[in-house]
Order: structure tokens, then sequence, then C-alpha cells
């Protein structure tokens, strides 16, 4: 959107009250009407339509900053469509249901925190959505806690920390895929360079469930057995479902691109379904479009392998669609860029810029609720904050999810907050000192900005100035 032409020049004070208007739209009603974010920013779309003419601004130009900005958006809704194909191809190969059943012998008497921990991670890792994980994995892990007389709030804690974590640095999380597209860094560039930050937030966050795990020896593991009996039903737990994981893991060790990345997998992991014949050639595309049905009878199963497609992801893509076009509307009537000049003015360290990009990114998670804008406004705000100070766009990429996607499930109002305490059973507020990741992983971002340890700069921008 950086390319966008204001074609109005609005005083701060008025930008400023404009963009509070729009805020206060969108979040009075996801909080106090419980809408989908989707309404909220088209009423805001005509909020500004009406601004814009007000203020003699032609609706050619009006309409262009919304086109604009939606154009900005092909890359992101481009990997969501491969990833909704992906999650239903491997679905059909046995990939995600084999990595689930032998996740579950990870489950000890011992340390049963530090495992919940683990395997909400390894669920978000594999499926790349942290509500689904919650929702099926997690509520399984907080009926054995709950079972076993174990503390609820420690045991939701950790259930939410590696579900986000599992979301954060999976190839086929809808946000991270945002995150990098919206700042245009590759997917894996995105990945490996979150790892500075995740890594270390995940090894604290282990180490402190394995601390607070109860010393019991006893634990019935009859509902865990009870899913793996489900999952072997199904009749997709095979080693070689394995081998996308595997050749994943290949394609990102030798850069190759995301979406590339993504195209090969999908076709080896349909090569494979065809081994076990759990697919047939007709119901092939079905399935791709409309996403793999699982009907072995058990509700925790079918609900947690019922999922992906095309189809699946056109929630996202719409709400990434409307995101940037009032993105690109804000930046046409000059509202961003009169608060960008002014917030310029005030920064001119790369402390001071990732400290600024973390506390919006959780500012509007306060204020709205949704991480998806979080992480779309945020990013579009400080791209030529990052630009002018020759950083690479990977550090404000690795913000935005550090400071964006993990803070959401904090948030009581907020969508990830009330979803996860519906199908937890357990209040945001009650769970939150001890989503120790999500906790600890702005805080270190911060640190790093104050540090410039892991912070790089964009070489081919200084080479660019150099030449010049």
């Amino acid at each position: 959107m950086l390319n966008i032409k204001a074609v109005h020049k609005p005083h701060v004070v008025e930008a400023t009250v404009i963009l509070l208007m729009v805020l206060g739209i969108i979040s009075v009603s996801i909080i106090g009407v419980q809408a989908v974010p989707h309404i909220p920013i088209i009423l805001s779309l005509f909020f500004l339509m009406m601004y814009g003419l007000i203020r003699k601004v032609k609706f050619k130009d009006i309409e262009e900053g919304m086109i604009l900005g939606a154009q900005g958006g092909l890359g992101a809704i481009l990997l969501f469509i491969f990833i909704g194909l992906l999650v239903s191809s491997w679905l059909i190969s046995g990939t995600i249901p084999t990595l689930m059943f032998y996740g579950f012998d990870f489950i000890s008497p011992s340390y049963f925190y530090a495992i919940a921990f683990l395997l909400t991670s390894l669920s978000g890792l594999v499926v790349g959505s942290s509500l689904t994980t919650a929702a099926t994995i997690g509520v399984a892990i907080i009926g054995i806690g709950e079972a076993l007389g174990f503390s609820m709030a420690i045991t939701a804690g950790a259930i939410v920390s590696g579900a986000f974590f599992g979301d954060k640095m999976s190839p086929l999380s809808d946000t991270t895929n945002l995150a990098s597209s919206i700042v245009k860094v590759d997917l894996f560039t995105h990945i490996r360079n979150m790892a500075w930050t995740t890594i270390p937030a995940f090894i604290i966050s282990i180490m402190v469930f394995a601390l607070l795990s109860p010393s019991k020896n006893d634990i019935d593991l009859s509902q865990l057995h009870f899913l793996q009996e489900g999952l072997s039903q199904t009749g997709l737990i095979h080693w070689y479902s394995l081998i996308p994981v595997a050749s994943l893991i290949v394609l990102v060790l030798f850069k190759v691109p995301a979406l590339l990345s993504l195209a090969i997998n999908v076709v080896i992991s349909i090569g494979i379904s065809f081994l076990h014949g759990s697919t047939k050639a007709n119901e092939l595309f079905t399935i791709l479009f409309s996403g793999y049905e699982s009907k072995t009878g058990i509700e925790s199963i079918d609900s947690l392998l019922t999922r992906g497609g095309v189809n699946s992801m056109m929630f996202t893509i719409s709400l990434v669609i409307l995101s940037l076009s009032l993105g690109g509307l804000l930046f046409k009537l000059g509202i961003i860029p009169a608060l960008l000049s002014k917030v310029s003015s005030m920064i001119h360290s790369t402390r001071r810029t990732i400290l600024s990009t973390a506390l919006s990114a959780i500012g509007i998670n306060l204020v709205v609720g949704e991480q998806y804008l979080s992480i779309l406004l945020t990013g579009e705000a400080f791209q030529s904050q990052y630009k002018k100070l020759g950083l690479h766009p990977k550090n404000l990429s690795r913000t935005l999810e550090d400071a964006g996607t993990v803070i959401n499930p904090l948030v009581p109002w907020s969508v990830c907050g009330i979803f996860l305490t519906d199908v937890l059973g357990v209040s945001t507020i009650s769970y939150l000192p001890f989503a120790l990741f999500c906790l600890i992983s702005p805080i270190i971002t911060v640190l790093y900005g104050f540090t410039g340890w892991t912070i790089e700069k964009d070489h081919s921008e200084l080479d660019s100035v150099v030449k010049h």
C-alpha cells in the first residue's frame, strides 16, 4: 500500500479522530454485538466513503484506493488457496492422522502440563490452526486433567500456549502466511527468522510447565487410547504417510519458494492417498475443494479430521480482501500517511520502531479483538518506517506475529478468547497467567529490538542507496 498516493491531506488530529471512529465501529460490532469481522469492516468502508465524499474526494479515487489495497493481498490469497488444498491432501494421505496417532504415545504420567504443551504444539504445527487444535486435542487433554484433579487453569494455559506456538510456526497457518505476505517476505524466510524469538519462548515455557507439573504416576490414559483407536479405524495410519512431512522439511531446507513447496507437497500427498485406497479418483476434486469429511462415527475424531479444502479458506480470504480494501482507503484518504508522518517525527531508532510496532499490534488486539486486523493494519502502517530505517521487512513480519498473533487468545472479548473459553470451559482470565508462550513472545521480540540482536538490515535497500 506504500505506493498508494493520498488524494487528501487531513490534519493529524482529524486523522486520529477518523481512525478512532473506524476502530470504534469495528470494536463495538465485534465485542458488543459479537458480529463476524466482515460486516463491521464493510460498515467502516461505508463510513470512509462518506467521509471522502464530504471532503470532496472523487468517488473514482475512493474506489481506486480500495482496489489497490485489495490487490496487495493477491499473494496471500494464492497461498491460502494452496493451504486449503494441502490440508485436504494431508488428510487423505493419512499424514495428519498418523502424526496425531503417534503423538498420543508421548503422554506420560509425569510432566503432564509440559506434555500437554508439547502435544498441542505438534498438533498446531501439523494442522496449522490453533483453534482446531484447542477444540480437538485440547479438549481431550483438558478432560484428562479434570478427571485427575489437575489445575484447569494451568492445563488450559499449556494447551493455549502449545496451540499458538504451532499456529505461529506452521507453514499451513493463515496468520503466518498473512504476516509474511503483507510485508512481502518469503514464507519460509519468515518462519526461520521467527525461530530466533519463538524457540527461546518455547524452551522457557516447557521448562516452567515441567516444574509446575504434578508428580502423579496413576494417570488414566483411557481417553487418549480411545482417540488412538478411533484414528486407527480410519485406515489412514501408515508409516509412509509421513513422507509429505519429510518432503516439506527438505523443500524448506533447500529454500524452495513457499507456493512451489506447497504445490509439490499436494501432488506427493495425493499420490500417497492412492496407495491405501482411501480416496476414489472421482471424489478427489470434491475433497480438494470442499475438504475431507471423516465418517468414523466417533464425534471427536470426525471433528478433528473433517476440514481442509479451498472452500475452508474463503472466510479468511474474504476477510483479507475487505481488510486490505479498508487499509487501501485509509491510505488513499491520507489518514494513515498523516499519522505515520507524525509517528516518524517521534521515532528515529530501531528500538522505538520495534517497540511501537509491538504496542500497536497489542493495542489493536485489545481494542478490536481481531488478530487478522492486528496484523494487517499494523503491518501496513509500519512498512514505510522499517524501509526508512533500512530494516529488513522480516523484522516487521516477526514482530507482527510475536505481538499480534499470540496476544489475541489473552483478550477475553477477542475472537480467540471467546472461542477458547467456550471449548475448554476455562475463562480467559483464569488461563491468562499460564499462557506462558503467549506472554513471553512479545517480551522477547521487544528485548531483541532494544539489544539489536537478530535485527537485520535490508542490504538490497542499502545497495540501492549506495548506487544512487
